[in-house]
């Protein structure tokens, strides 16, 4: 069976799960991986945390798998046909350039890059490459968001009236490499790299919003960046849609994804009671999303990213190129919005 040699820059929380990923799909291969920590480069994970799942063990086995701690090397490597980029958020730009620049096949991490001029510049490489190119929004393909969103478009659930998603986590303070998630300029904060997934299911579900109003706070746990924020998306229809989500919770907070939408014909969860639609005629409905094989969205991006590279598939089942470059620039509405006090139209 022909495989897709991968090589994972970057080995923290991200780069660990996509490896235990790539190493359970039958057509992917990992070839190499690259980190600035010699201990991970052992296969030595135990001091890698996050906010989600769990593994089953802190040490990985990368018998035959070729260690670099230079990620130009990795890039460099004519064994690599894919590059997969776990990296802080504030170094995404150079890597995937360079990566893309030298022909690889590319999957970055959310969020794109640190700025709107790093993500343009990487989208317009991207276009100019006749490589694949994609970005690791992994929520886009979550079975509960995408089945929801699916049928949403549909029709099926009528009319939208409101939507609220909700994405709140314990403090990672102290939990990255030098503790970059606490600093505004390498990590953008909660609003960047937490509600990021959330902004960009607002575009998902519901297109372009014209504007947004956002309410957030400041250097609850980051040094200055917003660790909590909550957002009115404007249609100029009269529809509420909100999204919010931050870190500013103590450490022994559970995780929370979630959203309701409430719709002509029913209203749609997906909560502590896990997924449900109730229906307006009296019916609950409890779908059954769950995939045993491929159990996340993290799971469904990866290995549709892999086959589309084997079958010359452009990658845009979950996403295109320009909606995550219209939700960057919804994102960075919403930190003026936050800043000003006012609302921000976005100019997209």
């Amino acid at each position: 069976m022909k495989k897709v040699r991968i090589g994972i820059i970057g080995l923290g929380f991200m780069g660990t799960t996509h490896f235990g990923i790539h190493q359970i799909n039958p057509q992917a291969e990992v070839v190499a991986v690259a980190d600035i920590d010699p201990v991970k480069l052992t296969g030595d994970i135990s001091a890698v945390s996050g906010n989600i799942g769990t593994r089953d063990s802190n040490q990985l086995d990368f018998t035959g798998i070729t260690a670099y701690s230079d990620p130009y090397k990795l890039i460099n490597d004519p064994n690599v046909d894919m590059v997969d980029i776990c990296v802080p958020t504030f170094v995404h730009c150079k890597y995937a350039m360079a990566a893309l620049l030298a022909g690889k096949h590319v999957f970055l991490e959310k969020p794109m890059a640190r700025s709107i001029a790093e993500v343009e510049e990487i989208a317009e490489a991207a276009r100019n490459s006749d490589k694949y190119f994609n970005i690791g929004m992994c929520v886009r393909a979550w079975p509960e968001y995408y089945d929801a969103r699916t049928r949403f478009q549909t029709g099926e659930f009528g009319k939208l009236k409101s939507a609220n998603f909700r994405r709140l986590s314990q403090s990672v303070d102290g939990g990255s490499w030098e503790n970059w998630f606490m600093n505004d300029e390498r990590a953008g904060g909660a609003l960047l790299d937490l509600h990021m997934h959330d902004i960009d299911q607002v575009r998902f579900f519901f297109g372009r919003p014209q504007a947004v109003t956002s309410f957030g706070v400041r250097g609850v746990r980051s040094d200055r960046a917003v660790d909590h924020v909550v957002t009115n998306y404007d249609f100029g229809d009269g529809t509420l849609v909100i999204a919010e989500g931050g870190w500013a919770a103590a450490k022994t907070v559970p995780f929370e994804m979630s959203f309701q939408l409430i719709c002509e014909k029913a209203t749609v969860r997906f909560m502590s009671e896990g997924y449900k639609i109730y229906w307006e005629d009296g019916r609950v409905e409890t779908p059954e999303v769950a995939d045993a094989k491929l159990p996340t969205g993290w799971h469904k991006e990866l290995f549709y990213f892999v086959s589309c590279i084997l079958d010359g598939v452009k990658p845009e089942k979950y996403q295109t190129l320009g909606e995550i470059v219209d939700s960057f620039k919804i994102y960075e509405a919403e930190a003026r919005s936050v800043d000003s006090k006012e609302t921000v139209k976005i100019n997209y």
